[in-house]
């Protein structure tokens, strides 16, 4: 299933006030049930939660002044609703860290929707500059989540 399927799925059920849903493919499985409050952290991504990669939207930033410092960054967005977690148990490291340097693929944060632990990576290589979500937030689809300063070669 496709991020953009699982976000629609999300907006469906969301404004249809369904309070389950069940759907079964050849290739997936999937039960939802909205009544189930979300504990305050991961314990652990089960085998029954597959981790999927989304890819993070990127989109450059208009140019911000620092200092006299002319600098553009890179927003990394949030491809969908859901929960962002930092780490994949709150007794983990982050993934990353405010000036870590990262580079394509990078894994920089989970987020969860539905039971669905999403795994979001780096689409540039540069430096975290900024994180713009607290861990355990509720985030929006096209939230900025971290500012990347972009490598330049």
């Amino acid at each position: 299933m496709t991020t953009k399927e699982i976000q629609e799925l999300i907006d469906f059920i969301t404004k249809s006030g369904l309070e389950e849903v069940n759907i079964e493919t050849e290739t997936i499985k999937i039960h939802i049930k909205r009544s189930i409050p979300i504990p305050g952290h991961i314990a652990s991504l089960t085998s029954n939660s597959l981790p999927i990669s989304a890819p993070a939207q990127v989109t450059a930033m208009p140019s911000i002044q620092d200092n006299s410092l002319e600098t553009n960054y890179i927003t990394v967005k949030s491809p969908m609703i859901g929960t962002f977690y930092r780490a994949s148990s709150p007794t983990d490291p982050p993934f990353v860290k405010e000036g870590d340097l990262i580079v394509k693929g990078t894994k920089l944060c989970i987020i969860e929707a539905m039971k669905i632990f999403n795994e979001i990576e780096a689409e540039v290589t540069g430096k975290i500059v900024q994180i713009l979500v607290d861990d355990v937030s509720p985030v929006e689809y096209d939230q900025p989540l971290f500012l990347v300063d972009p490598v330049t070669k």
